[in-house]
Formats: structure tokens, sequence, C-alpha cells
């Protein structure tokens, strides 16, 4: 899967979230529920804005992703307590354990299967020290049934016209499809990107959480701390890890 032009994009299309306010969010939720300002991952980190966000609290950040698009675009906004690392999200890897973990922006809707959720949330689980928080939004099944489902919408900046395709193809599955016009002169040049997200029932998420040896402490309706309504477009999860799985980092026999 590329992010090539969406990468190049991804800011300005961005441009409306607070990040201040969403990092504040994630920090608060994390201390709330018993975590530390130590060691974070921001998984799946895009093009680093929370990343920065969360150096900037006093977090020692690691941001992956398994864009390299994205990830060049990070480094350009580098901050001193942040290690960027190419990964998929399901084949997570690091060389230590972690205080918290974040994955923002709902960017775990964009696995396939809920398979690949089970594996992401496992790998998580592996680097996880007891107490670890894990904090993560995510686009609801009403969301992309009601809200995208077969949408398109338009976005219009001074240097790039885009317009976002939704097809809805049942069981909490959306195809998208993104096509971009950028101004050249008086000429446009169009460029273009396509992915999936799949949205996961809320009990698969929570029995996931639970099998990985994470403590469900709290689901609600992002950005607040209300409890989620039935027509909730998009749920925050927070997790503690109970018991640490046993695990094998590089040098250990």
């Amino acid at each position: 899967m590329s992010y090539d032009a969406f990468a190049k994009y991804y800011d300005v299309l961005t441009e409306n979230i607070d990040y201040d306010e969403l990092a504040a969010y994630y920090d608060k939720l994390n201390l709330r529920y018993g975590g530390k300002r130590g060691i974070l991952l921001d998984l799946a980190c895009g093009t680093g804005s929370m990343s920065v966000r969360f150096a900037e609290m006093g977090y020692d950040v690691i941001g992956t992703d398994a864009s390299p698009e994205m990830l060049d675009i990070a480094l350009s906004k580098q901050h001193e307590g942040i290690q960027y690392l190419c990964q998929d999200m399901t084949e997570l890897d690091m060389f230590g354990t972690l205080d918290t973990v974040v994955c923002a922006l709902d960017s775990l809707n964009h696995l396939a299967d809920a398979d690949e959720l089970r594996t992401v949330i496992e790998r998580v689980s592996l680097f996880c020290d007891k107490g670890a928080v894990f904090i993560f939004d995510v686009n609801t099944p009403y969301k992309h049934e009601h809200i995208l489902a077969d949408s398109t919408f338009v976005y219009e900046t001074d240097d790039v016209f885009c317009v976002w395709e939704n097809e809805y193809l049942g069981s909490g599955v959306t195809d998208i499809t993104l096509d971009f016009f950028e101004r050249d002169g008086d000429l446009y040049r169009r460029s273009s990107d396509s992915f999936t997200e799949t949205a996961f029932p809320r009990g698969l998420i929570e029995e996931m959480l639970t099998d990985a040896g994470f403590e469900l402490c709290a689901v609600l309706e992002y950005p607040t701390e209300n409890e989620p309504s039935e027509i909730c477009e998009k749920l925050t999860f927070v997790a503690r890890m109970n018991e640490p799985k046993n695990r094998i980092f590089e040098g250990d026999n």
C-alpha cells in the first residue's frame, strides 16, 4: 500500500486538527489510568505531528510507520527525543519495553481484517511493561455505514484540490480513493492514492485486548471522556497491561 500522494498532502488535509489539544487528551488519559511520561511509542505516526507534541511534553518518543513517504516528512520535523522507524504495525519489533503506546487518528482502521488487528494488539502487548498504557482511537462500524458510506468529499486550498471518494463494501469495509489536483501555473497535475479502511465491532476489540493481557480501563467517545452512544462515530480505547507475556529481545538467550 503506497501513501506517496497522500503523504505529500496529508498535513494540508489535516490542518483542521488541533494537534496540541489532541496530544494533551492522550497525555491526560495516559496519566489518569496509571501511565507515566516515559518511553512512548507513536504507532503509525504518519508525518510525525503527534510525535513532536509528545516529545515536547517530555516523553521519549519512538515513531513507527510503514510509509517511507510519511516518515520522510516526519524527519523534516525532527525534534530531540524522537526516533523514527519504518515498520508495518503487524511486524512491530522494539529493542526494549514501552511505558505508553498511542495509535492516533484511526490508524488501526487501515488494517485489512480482524486477523491483522489481533496481530497488532498482540505485538504491542509483547513490548509493554506491566502497567503500560495503550491508547487508540478507531472509527466505528456506524460511521463507515452511515457517514463515510458512499460519500464524496472535496477539499480545496490555494495549492491543491482533493476529491475523496468512498465506496462502502459492507461489513465495516470502505474503499477510499483520493485524487489530488495540484496547481502548476494555469494547469493542474493529478496524482492519486487508494486504500481500504475496516471498522471493527467494539466487543471484538475488547476481547482482543483482554486476550493479549490488557485490562480494559475505558471506552470513550472520541475526543472526550464521555460514555459513547450507539451512534458514536469514533471511540477511544484505554487499556493497561496486566502481566507482560514472555518475550525475547535482541541479545537475549
